[in-house]
């Protein structure tokens, strides 16, 4: 039997913002909650930091060598080795909860008790802490081909954080799915927890996610985060061929089997748009000499420059 209802764990390296974190966590107004803290082997003072709160829900863990970014899924699935509870959330340590973010998990989990996946619509906040806009609404309920269809169309945004899962779901279906830095982890690791059953969803924005210089989205090798779409491509290729849909996603599916190789490249030109923000001549020609490994061309590569470029003015 699970010894809480919540386990939340932070995989933490940075110290910036942990303490404000911790303070979120600890202010829930739901009190059955493990923290777990698991230090990557920081250089920055994180175990000083955690050391100083008494708080007897914090289990306190730490690396004996640095895991690193490449790897984060591995901290992510060490987090959920040492979980008791009912369930889990993994949080950034730079984040936020509202007070209320596990009474609404809870709220959704007394609505659809049989699903092993929930989420929520969470709030991005700046450096500051000030609130600068929200991730789209969502269906209180949606079965999984809706989820892929909408997350490839980029229609919506998600965060590790903003999911809730059934703890002894998630080890039987091997855990959160390693990609390199976590890019897409998130998604293909909801999508494997959804498969049969679904995900509910809550509009209320109870987690926050700071969008900072800090984050693997603004830095992180480019050339790892294009291996993961790969790699996110051969997944999905390979969970349409064996789930069968729903009957109400029958037709979101038949357009998925036809149209999955132009959404994966689009997705690979996303991640093209992204690394040219920082240097694009430099990385525009990283990636013309790597073109062929990744299936580019150079027509591809011309675009996400110029939408860079786009995007930097906006």
């Amino acid at each position: 039997m699970s010894k809480n209802k919540f386990s939340i764990c932070i995989p933490a390296y940075k110290s910036k913002y942990l303490q404000e974190c911790l303070d979120s966590i600890l202010a829930q107004r739901i009190k059955d909650f493990e923290l777990i803290i698991l230090n990557d082997c920081s250089p920055e003072p994180v175990e000083e930091i955690v050391l100083r709160n008494t708080d007897p829900k914090i289990r306190y863990f730490k690396n004996e060598k640095n895991v690193g970014a490449y790897d984060l899924v591995d901290n992510w699935n060490k987090c959920l080795e040492h979980a008791t509870g009912e369930y889990i959330i993994i949080m950034g340590d730079d984040d936020r909860l509202s007070a209320d973010y596990l009474a609404e998990f809870e709220s959704l989990i007394q609505a659809y008790p049989e699903l092993n996946v929930y989420h929520c619509r969470s709030k991005i906040i700046d450096d500051d802490g000030n609130d600068v806009v929200l991730t789209p609404a969502l269906p209180s309920f949606e079965y999984v081909y809706d989820s892929i269809w909408h997350r490839l169309r980029q229609l919506r945004s998600n965060y590790i954080s903003d999911y809730v899962y059934r703890t002894s779901a998630l080890r039987a279906q091997g855990g959160f799915y390693k990609l390199p830095l976590a890019w897409g982890s998130d998604d293909i690791t909801a999508f494997i927890a959804s498969a049969k059953k679904g995900i509910a969803h809550s509009n209320n924005p109870v987690f926050e996610y700071r969008s900072n210089q800090l984050s693997i989205t603004s830095t992180g090798n480019d050339l790892h985060k294009m291996m993961a779409d790969m790699s996110y491509a051969d997944w999905l290729g390979d969970f349409i061929k064996n789930n069968p849909p729903h009957p109400s996603n029958k037709v979101i599916y038949q357009h998925l089997l036809k149209e999955k190789v132009n959404y994966m490249h689009q997705k690979k030109l996303y991640t093209l748009m992204l690394s040219m923000r920082g240097n694009p001549l430099t990385k525009a020609k990283m990636w013309l000499n790597t073109r062929e490994k990744f299936g580019l061309s150079i027509k591809d590569i011309g675009v996400a420059l110029a939408k860079s470029k786009n995007s930097n003015r906006s």
